[in-house]
């Protein structure tokens, strides 16, 4: 979900509440305690430079049951955090604390903003010659996995 979507569907709220993968809610008492901008400048395991760019939301839960974060005030605090941080219309990652700090994509249903969960994965599949999930699964190769020695740029 971009920020102006996010813009866009908490106009249409009165409340605003956030679901979690396993479809529990966030405490209604919420704070929005961070809007960023994040940038990975990286290497992949394929030796391609990248650049990757998010607004990051921070929820956090705290023990203030009184203050309700409303839609308004969270447009509001989107709009300074696009003006003083030069933010573009760029994709959201959430974080919340749960065991650890989890990241979490977004996503909204009409009435939640969904945490949706984010994996890993091989940004230089062709370079690194990763078979597909079932050939993988059917493999009986070494523990090095597919690479052909250990000097290999991708491993």
């Amino acid at each position: 979900m971009k920020l102006s979507q996010i813009k866009q569907a908490l106009k249409r709220l009165d409340t605003i509440g956030f679901q979690l993968p396993n479809g529990e809610l966030v405490p209604g008492h919420f704070h929005v305690t961070e809007v960023g901008k994040i940038n990975k400048h990286f290497i992949d395991c394929g030796g391609t430079l990248r650049n990757e760019e998010v607004v990051n939301f921070q929820l956090w839960d705290a023990d203030d049951y009184d203050h309700r974060l409303h839609p308004e005030k969270l447009i509001h605090i989107i709009e300074l955090s696009e003006k003083v941080l030069e933010l573009g219309d760029l994709e959201i990652e959430v974080e919340y604390q749960g065991e650890t700090i989890g990241k979490f994509g977004i996503d909204f249903d009409g009435k939640y903003f969904l945490l949706t969960t984010k994996q890993t994965d091989c940004l230089a599949r062709e370079k690194c010659e990763i078979p597909a999930k079932k050939q993988r699964e059917q493999s009986t190769n070494s523990s090095i996995g597919n690479c052909r020695s250990q000097a290999d740029s991708c491993c």
